[in-house]
């Protein structure tokens, strides 16, 4: 049983686990005793559910994240292009994102601007915050049938444009992103993976990469709402945030943005209009010690909610696909 992965460090807290096969919200809460085929039955769930929660594996350390995802995952993915700071705990397995407690990390897929992304992610609480701090998640066809029509239609047509400024200070290095920092690996990787770059006079990078909007599930062939437009825009900064670094370093120098495929901008109400969308069809629920959660990153996206007092979550990243380049996308009637 995956039970039997960590029964040597169970957790002895007093913490409740439910044993349940499923939550209020319709998505699955197990007991590890109840799983009797880690890998097998849990990607079955996965698929059926978009994300499932297991809870008893007394997850502590970094190392223990690691072994389940061996064995629940088919290859670890290594992290590229990241938009903030990780630390690295082994292959596939990260700390959060370094983003301030205060601000929530709106609805997203992981890496959907890449060109390859993480199929599967695990999220582990080796410790939970005092208050607030929820990992929650969307599911992406209902994300896409709630969405304007027009606003789903324009985006499946164009897709969508990343725009990026490495700027000294600001978000990830160009060694947290790209893995070096020698000018001539950047721009072998960007040429790689469809990213256009230019150097500024300062040295500092700037890219731009266009990207699908709406994109079928490899498995399922579902077509789900599936990037990062609301996330990464400009309207979605905390408005102080996003007069300072418009002062600081020019509009054309954000840290990143997103705009129509075609490089109009995203105005504000569509921002808005897509976060409420998300929010409509989010679920949630309150991280307990030792909880292992394993997300369809391209079914179900998530987001990061405001916490208090400490927060341990380790992610990890694995069996790697490729959504596809933009083009005409499927839309609404094909989810």
């Amino acid at each position: 049983m995956l039970s039997a992965l960590f029964r040597k460090n169970r957790a002895t807290t007093t913490e409740t686990t439910t044993e349940t096969t499923g939550g209020p919200d319709g998505l699955p809460v197990l007991d590890a005793e109840d799983i009797p085929d880690a890998r097998g039955a849990l990607r079955e769930l996965v698929a059926e559910h978009g994300a499932v929660t297991v809870r008893g594996l007394g997850l502590r350390t970094p190392a223990d994240v690691e072994s389940v995802l061996r064995r629940v995952a088919e290859r670890p993915m290594t992290e590229r292009e990241a938009f903030a700071a990780r630390d690295r705990h082994a292959d596939g397995v990260y700390s959060s994102s370094a983003w301030p407690p205060t601000q929530p990390m709106c609805m997203h897929h992981e890496l959907s601007y890449a060109l390859e992304c993480p199929g599967l992610l695990l999220f582990a609480c080796l410790e939970p915050p005092v208050e607030g701090g929820a990992t929650a998640v969307a599911d992406a066809t209902a994300v896409l049938r709630a969405l304007p029509a027009d606003l789903v239609d324009r985006f499946a047509r164009e897709g969508w444009l990343l725009t990026r400024a490495y700027n000294e200070g600001i978000g990830a290095t160009l060694g947290q992103s790209f893995g070096t920092d020698d000018r001539g690996a950047v721009e072998a990787y960007c040429r790689a993976h469809a990213i256009d770059w230019a150097w500024q006079p300062d040295g500092s990078l700037r890219t731009w990469q266009h990207r699908p909007a709406v994109v079928r599930h490899p498995a399922s062939g579902r077509s789900c709402w599936f990037n990062q437009i609301a996330f990464l825009n400009e309207w979605t900064m905390a408005p102080e945030v996003r007069e300072f670094l418009t002062d600081e370093y020019g509009p054309d120098g954000l840290p990143f943005n997103t705009r129509y495929g075609n490089g109009d901008p995203v105005p504000p109400d569509v921002v808005e209009r897509i976060n409420k969308t998300y929010e409509a069809h989010t679920v949630r629920r309150p991280w307990q010690r030792g909880d292992l959660m394993l997300v369809d990153n391209i079914r179900t996206a998530h987001s990061r909610e405001a916490y208090q007092g400490p927060r341990d979550i380790v992610v990890a990243m694995a069996d790697p696909v490729r959504p596809g380049l933009p083009g005409p996308q499927p839309g609404r009637e094909a989810a």
